[in-house]
């Protein structure tokens, strides 16, 4: 057995202990997996394995990918753009993805919504929320949150699914939770004014139980699967 498909099948079962000791509903966590930096060849590894849903960082790289593993006859597979987003990159970002998770400006919201090719479903967005307060870390702020969510709601060729959010790192299970449990509360909020969410994407390799715990309906693990990042990007 290879060593993603050994990863998958461990992660799947962590995912599903996690599921059943918090009380949700089977099946409620799809896992991403990250596969930035990482080539085709493990991307289609994985989905050797059974693995549909991919994430992507670096927009260049992911449009390299997303060609390679079409061309290597993978071609039904769900690609999530989740790194930042410059204004001139909304264009390929909005023809090549189904989800984007880092929407954090309306400017940008309005771009993707524009440059949706009409013969594609509506693009799936979830809000980056800086939920630890960082000066380094993108997102819009929880208090903020609202009135973005309700302004990309409204857009055309887009879908407002939810929230996102990179706390800040901790080690302690009750402290990541604490993390996770705010970006809930902001989301709790949001469902309560009358928006139709059903998507919180929080918790990585490191930190994947205690947001499954607090409701992430979707993981995002990279290194878990693949292994060590190795970055040359300049």
């Amino acid at each position: 057995m290879s060593l993603i498909r050994q990863n998958l099948q461990d992660i799947a079962a962590t995912i599903v202990a996690a599921i059943q000791e918090s009380g949700r509903p089977p099946a409620s966590v799809q896992l991403l997996a990250v596969s930035k930096t990482f080539g085709p060849e493990a991307v289609l590894e994985a989905v050797a394995a059974g693995q549909r849903a991919f994430g992507e960082n670096y927009l260049q790289e992911g449009l390299d990918k997303i060609r390679v593993v079409q061309e290597g006859g993978a071609a039904d597979l769900e690609w999530h753009f989740i790194g930042p987003i410059q204004s001139n990159k909304t264009r390929p970002i909005a023809e090549h993805f189904a989800w984007v998770h880092t929407v954090e400006r309306e400017k940008i919201a309005q771009r993707l919504s524009e440059q949706r090719p009409a013969g594609l479903a509506p693009l799936q967005i979830c809000l980056q929320v800086n939920i630890s307060g960082e000066a380094s870390k993108s997102g819009v702020a929880p208090e903020e949150v609202a009135g973005l969510a309700h302004k990309v709601a409204s857009l055309p060729n887009l879908t407002l699914r939810g929230l996102m959010a990179i706390p800040e790192p901790a080690v302690e299970f009750e402290q990541q939770r604490a993390a996770f449990a705010r970006l809930r509360a902001v989301y709790e909020q949001l469902r309560a004014d009358g928006l139709a969410l059903d998507t919180l994407s929080m918790g990585m390799s490191a930190d994947m139980r205690a947001a499954i715990f607090e409701g992430a309906t979707i993981v995002r693990v990279g290194s878990a699967i693949f292994g060590a990042r190795h970055y040359n990007k300049a």
